[in-house]
């Protein structure tokens, strides 16, 4: 799956990204950047990611600008 994070909290590591599917919010999972390329994230960055067992994004991975596009709001 396809989204863009819309908060992220380093310090709790709480955040949220927006589906570029559905354009629903989705909350990150607690491991969300573990095994990842990402040590932060910052408001409109574009990610790749699974959901859980609990419907949260996990597995976070950079996605291509070209392959993603731009989601519309």
């Amino acid at each position: 799956m396809q989204g863009v994070i819309k908060s992220y909290d380093p310090v709790t590591g709480d955040g949220v990204l927006v589906s570029e599917a559905d354009l629903a919010d989705v909350d990150l999972a607690s491991d969300a950047l573990e095994g990842s390329v990402f040590r932060m994230l910052r408001q409109g960055q574009r990610v790749q990611f699974d959901l859980d067992e609990h419907g949260q994004a996990t597995r976070l991975r950079l996605g291509s600008e070209v392959d993603m596009g731009t989601p519309q709001f």
